[in-house]
């Protein structure tokens, strides 16, 4: 399968938000995620986005099928919960360019897409002036009943894009699991690199 890469800025990437809102909440359901989302929060949470002359959205389109997606803006720019993480170290969120979340359906995955995803993302930011780059991962217990036997992270891929884990850097960002009645908090590591 041959993946076609598009990477869309504001309100370039308008014509795909409710399809990457409707992918979004497909593939979240997933390990690790485990995420109960609804269309109405998803459009709004990419309207930050669509609005935002500096975010990007990297685009995979199987022809015209949107089949993932990889999101990125200023550090400041995201949640609030994402910047007060680097509080009290020494990483000014200013200096730092937010790889925020990559979706893709599986049966595209193992074929470069997340190496591509970072390419144009990590160019982006660069264009922006930006020298550092990062991102988080939900941080799940080993134990966890939800954990697929087959499950395997990517921290191989993250280590060979020159990203690593920073010490008690975690955000606490909250959603609703799956069967859950309420939103619970929930750990993520970030992970950060120079570029």
């Amino acid at each position: 399968m041959t993946l076609r890469f598009e990477a869309l800025s504001g309100t370039q990437s308008a014509p795909i938000i409710d399809g990457l809102a409707a992918l979004r909440i497909r593939v979240f359901r997933d390990w690790p995620y485990l995420y109960d989302g609804g269309l109405d929060y998803e459009r709004g949470y990419l309207h930050a986005y669509r609005d935002n002359p500096r975010a990007i959205i990297v685009a995979a389109f199987d022809d015209a099928e949107l089949v993932g997606a990889s999101t990125g803006l200023p550090l400041q720019d995201a949640d609030a919960e994402f910047a007060q993480a680097f509080q009290n170290t020494e990483h000014d969120p200013a200096e730092i360019f937010y790889c925020a979340e990559s979706v893709l359906l599986p049966q595209y995955r193992g074929q470069g897409a997340g190496h591509r995803f970072f390419d144009l993302r990590e160019g982006h930011a660069r264009a922006l002036g930006y020298r550092k780059t990062a991102f988080c991962s939900v941080i799940r217990p080993a134990d966890h009943p939800a954990r697929p036997d087959d499950y395997r992270p990517l921290d191989a891929l993250w280590h060979a894009r020159g990203y690593a884990p920073l010490d008690s850097v975690i955000a606490q960002f909250s959603w609703r699991d799956l069967g859950a009645q309420a939103d619970s908090l929930k750990p993520l590591q970030f992970w950060m690199r120079d570029i």
